[in-house]
């Protein structure tokens, strides 16, 4: 079993409700998650903000956040995952940004991602370099991702809300 047929499972049997905030994975995640039958039980919406006034928009993400951190930056990945979580209404929503390369535009580590995990009652990030061309690393962060999410809800640590 995959580790998107394991998270889609979970919540459902959980009847959790997950949501995806992604801007350097452009959606990856939420393929994976939709590739599981019956997903749609568990999984409404998802939200690809490659932008930054697509994360201010529709993430509820700070300007203030974006000026002084960057969208690539524990803070931005934190609040994307709290306002996917807000807006989507879900029980825990995951975030992904990033750099992917080939560069990163601005003289920062290409690879460099942060991943959010939003829960009712904590949100945590966690700060991953990857190696490899730029879609091995859209694809590391993804299965990444996805690796936080299942460890999450096998230490029931995702309550209704």
């Amino acid at each position: 079993m995959t580790t998107e047929e394991r998270i889609v499972h979970l919540c459902i049997d959980r009847k959790l409700k997950i949501t995806c905030a992604e801007s350097c994975t452009g959606g990856l995640l939420a393929a994976r998650l939709v590739s599981v039958a019956g997903a749609s039980e568990c999984f409404e919406r998802s939200f690809v903000t490659y932008s930054d006034m697509a994360k201010h928009e529709e993430l509820l993400v700070s300007l203030d956040t974006l000026s002084k951190w960057t969208a690539v930056s524990e803070q931005a990945a934190r609040e994307m995952a709290m306002g996917a979580r807000k807006r989507a209404r879900a029980d825990i929503a995951l975030s992904v940004t990033g750099y992917a390369g080939p560069d990163s535009g601005n003289g920062e580590t290409v690879g460099l991602v942060y991943i959010g995990c939003a829960e009712p009652d904590r949100v945590f990030v966690k700060r991953q370099l990857f190696l490899g061309e730029r879609n091995e690393i859209r694809e590391q962060a993804a299965e990444r991702a996805l690796e936080i999410a299942e460890k999450v809800l096998l230490k029931e640590t995702v309550k209704k809300c």
